[in-house]
């Protein structure tokens, strides 16, 4: 049926009334079609003339140079590289290991020019439209090739809007960098390159180090399986790797023998034998570099120089980062070789001496259920615990949890997308002995309220019973596993080596390396702050954790800051005297926010009642003393801000939320967990008339053609007046009068010894006109300790390190040290009597404080015999007469 007449007329008049609209989107689409096709253009263009960088280095990575750590005469420290590579040409490759990667990382490697079309359809069909995550990548061995040219791979921090830019950016460039290689090179070189450049971990970099490292063969013998092994490890080299997780590498393994058969490269018969070949680690042999010549120092360096790096100013023309293994950087520190050695020379001579006496102590003892001293049956267990985890970390455990907990783990991160670890599981566990014990790691900050929901949640879960299951069936296995004697390499004391061959179960050799006691040494020069000598520990090889920044209880040696605050703010001469007697801060007593009195005890648990001088009170460490100052003052924040005056951050936060320096008079006993670095930093205050600077090893860094990246600028301040610095030098200069190994020493020498609860730690601060030495000593585990204060104090354990220290210095031609200066008095009336002679002609009589008192934990140095040190007859605390009385 026809239309009205009038219809047809009212929709022309409409169509009419609407064409410059139509003809307007119409222009407007073409122009955004053509502008974004020009966009496009641009970018590859750009691209493709600005942001490809040289094939250079894939063409020959030993192009990559390694970055060096220099001393202070510009001798070399220790490097940084990734150059454990040997380049192998196409030629010399094994046909295995060609037909392995082809086969599983580019089917059509032949056929394409660098891009692969139907894999990237593939990928964008099923990953980005399906959202199917097993679809597989879309890149060709070729695309990854021109990957590891760029280094700006990390999209964190960035919003969702700028990682997708990012993401087209870098795929964009990819894809020309790809083509542009296949235009440059053939296809046999592109191979060849590849397996060159990639890191297969465990310091193995190419395929020619691969082959070593894990079999202990060249690469032109490899196995078929062993190959495949290789090839199959490229997708994720940690994930995969067969030292630790040999259950996920067999699986990834048959993937890429069944991708062989599947292009024909292997027949039925070949897959079906080499599927169930086991495999064999039995050659495995990491490579390790412990030959740096100050090893502790170069591995924390990595981190500083990192976060150097980090900063838009020391980077490249072009805003891409420098690489610190492969681009030559030249690390110019402050470090003197001579300092360094005589310092490790002292270090290992007074602790192979100290060790001997730590075994003798604990024989026939066990550290980890010993319940001397106040040890309750809760802190036995967090030693078994403590233990436990030490036992989770290492390779053999790694290698037996994939089998238990790989399939659970996968059921567990499908549903509750979470990751699960042993710690977890143990928590979970906790929950079931005892219930509510999920709700005090919560309130505690040890669990998160996330952690703890899924915790919940999968309690409840059916799986959770297979989970348990898995889980007890892998610690029987590891109790097996680590109860098997087995022959093995050891740190020891004994020989020039530090190393002995033995047989001893793993479970033994993690107790025992556990056991020895460690050290962190800093020197520091007061006149420049710059650090002369860092030494982390007793040897690298075998504990690689550095303690010169590990945060430790400092004991007696924060007291001067307690008595450099009251001196420096009442002109307190060290000559005013003090009863020796109890002493209590009430609770909330003026400034101060203890919630009950407080009254710490001496170390000895009695007080004389004699009137005693500050100096006195200071070099024997008498803690009534001191919490007389302390309650003078009325409040902690003078101390504290001294601290940080010092260079000690007093409003940095601990991960438990506690204040760094706590805002409790306790810390006038060193209550305080604080670093080497930054009691060393703020003692050397003491030996620079009073001025803090801040202590710094890096000087400068230069790229390979010397152009300054970085450069260090002096940071320093008053921290202390000059005169009442002075009387702090001559306060801790009076410490050390007459003390073994120090009384024969040239240099004018100050310092302060530190011990604290049950002997965890001991500690001594010294300090010269030209060096400052901090040492610490002690167990990376707080009940690794001596069982007495008279083996434990830090007068034993720390002091003769430092002793040993200045005297080869002096006697060292070489070292430069000059022994000769002396701290210099400031000009005029110090305003501060400090000749007690004079001081007892006046009229200042001692202060008495009478109060009742309860005992507390904080307790300082004894004589082997219960004495105070100074009060006995014949004063000698050296550790060897320690060993020579048994």
């Amino acid at each position: 049926m026809n239309e009205p007449q009038h219809l047809i007329s009212i929709k022309a008049a409409l169509q009419n009334k609407r064409m410059p609209l139509y003809h307007r989107i119409i222009r407007w689409t073409w122009r955004l079609l053509a502008g974004g096709m020009l966009a496009v253009a641009i970018l590859f263009l750009f691209i493709n003339f600005t942001a490809i960088p040289s094939f250079r280095e894939l063409e020959d990575p030993s192009s990559a140079l390694a970055s060096e750590v220099l001393a202070s005469n510009k001798e070399v420290l220790g490097r940084y590289f990734t150059e454990n590579r040997v380049p192998v040409a196409y030629k010399d490759l094994s046909p295995h290991l060609v037909n392995a990667l082809i086969a599983t990382e580019d089917e059509r490697f032949l056929d394409h020019c660098g891009i692969d079309a139907r894999a990237v359809a593939r990928v964008a069909f099923r990953t980005i439209l399906l959202r199917d995550q097993s679809a597989g990548g879309g890149s060709t061995i070729t695309q990854q090739l021109a990957k590891n040219l760029y280094s700006d791979r990390n999209f964190k921090g960035m919003s969702k809007v700028e990682k997708f830019f990012a993401l087209v950016y870098r795929k964009l460039r990819e894809w020309i960098t790809a083509v542009k290689l296949e235009r440059s090179y053939t296809k046999e070189e592109i191979i060849a390159m590849y397996l060159n450049q990639v890191n297969f971990i465990n310091n193995a970099y190419g395929i020619h180090a691969a082959a070593e490292v894990y079999f202990g063969k060249d690469q032109s013998e490899l196995k078929l399986e062993e190959a495949a092994m290789l090839i199959g490890m490229l997708q994720n080299p940690t994930y995969f790797n067969p030292v630790r997780f040999p259950e996920r590498a067999m699986r990834r393994r048959w993937i890429v023998l069944y991708q062989m058969r599947k292009n024909e490269m292997l027949t039925e018969a070949q897959f079906d034998e080499l599927k169930v070949r086991p495999l064999d680690m039995s050659h495995f042999k990491r490579v390790t570099f412990t030959d740096d010549k100050a090893p502790y120092l170069c591995s924390e360096l990595k981190k500083d120089v990192s976060r150097i790096l980090d900063a838009p100013e020391c980077r490249r023309a072009d805003g891409t980062k420098y690489n610190i293994y492969k681009d030559g950087l030249k690390i110019f520190t402050t470090i003197d070789p001579v300092f360094q050695q005589q310092a490790e020379a002292a270090m290992q001579e007074h602790m192979k001496k100290l060790q001997k006496r730590f075994f003798e102590v604990w024989r026939k003892r066990d550290p980890w259920t010993h319940r001397g001293g106040s040890a309750s049956t809760e802190e036995i267990e967090n030693r078994q615990a403590s233990l436990m985890s030490l036992i989770r970390d290492g390779d053999r455990y790694q290698a037996l949890r994939p089998r238990y907990l790989d399939e659970v783990s996968n059921i567990v991160k499908k549903r509750y997308d979470f990751d699960l670890r042993d710690a977890d599981i143990e928590r979970m566990l906790s929950e079931e002995r005892k219930t509510g014990s999920i709700g005090k790691m919560l309130s505690e900050g040890i669990a998160t309220s996330e952690q703890a929901a899924v915790y919940r949640s999968l309690m409840r879960d059916p799986e959770w019973v297979e989970i348990k299951n898995q889980y007890r069936a892998l610690q029987a296995a590891i109790k097996k596993v680590y109860n098997i004697k087995t022959p093995m390499k050891v740190f020891t004391w004994d020989n020039p080596r530090f190393e002995k061959d033995t047989v001893m179960t793993p479970l033994d050799s993690v107790r025992y390396h556990r056991m020895f006691l460690q050290t962190g040494i800093l020197a520091l020069d007061p006149t420049n702050s710059e650090i002369k000598a860092w030494v982390g520990g007793i040897n690298f090889k075998y504990f690689q954790f550095d303690h010169v920044r590990t945060e430790r209880q400092v004991g007696s040696t924060f007291k001067p800051f307690v008595y450099a605050t009251a001196i420096a703010q009442q002109s307190i001469s060290p000559c005013f005297q003090v009863y020796d007697q109890p002493v209590t801060i009430p609770a909330r007593y003026q400034n101060f926010t203890n919630i009950t009195d407080w009254t710490p005890k001496n170390s000895n648990n009695t007080y004389t009642g004699l009137r005693m001088t500050l100096k006195e009170a200071l070099k024997n460490s008498v803690n009534s003393i001191s919490t007389y100052l302390m309650k003078q003052m009325g409040d902690t924040e003078p101390v504290r801000g001294l601290c940080n005056s010092m260079g000690i951050d007093s409003s940095a936060r601990r991960s438990d939320g506690q204040y760094h320096i706590p805002k409790q008079p306790a810390i006038c006993l060193g209550a305080a967990d604080l670093t080497v670095m930054e009691m060393t930093g703020a003692y050397a205050t003491f030996a620079n008339k009073g001025i803090y600077g801040l202590p710094f090893v890096i000087k400068r860094i230069e790229d390979k053609n010397g152009r300054i990246i970085y450069r260090s600028l002096p940071e320093e301040h008053v921290a202390l007046p000059p005169n009442a610095n002075y009387v702090m030098v001559e306060m801790l200069k009076y410490n050390v009068s007459g003390t073994p190994g120090i009384n024969t020493l040239k240099s004018e020498v100050g310092g302060k010894t530190g011990t604290t609860t049950n002997q965890s730690d001991g500690w001594f601060m010294g300090i010269t006109p030209r060096l400052v030495v901090g040492t610490w000593v002690g167990g990376d585990d707080r009940w690794i300790r001596f069982l007495s204060l008279a083996d434990g104090q830090g007068s034993r354990m720390a002091r003769p390190i430092f002793a040993g220290f200045i005297n080869r210095l002096e006697k060292d031609t070489k070292s430069g040290y000059d022994f000769n200066a002396r701290f210099v008095r400031p000009p005029g009336d110090l305003g501060i009597e400090t000749n007690c002679a004079s001081y007892e002609q006046g009229d200042a009589m001692p202060t008495r404080d009478e109060e009742d008192f309860f005992p507390d934990i904080y307790n300082d140095e004894l004589n082997e015999d219960g004495t105070i040190p100074g009060r006995e007859k014949k004063p000698d605390d050296t550790f060897g007469d320690e060993l020579d009385g048994g």
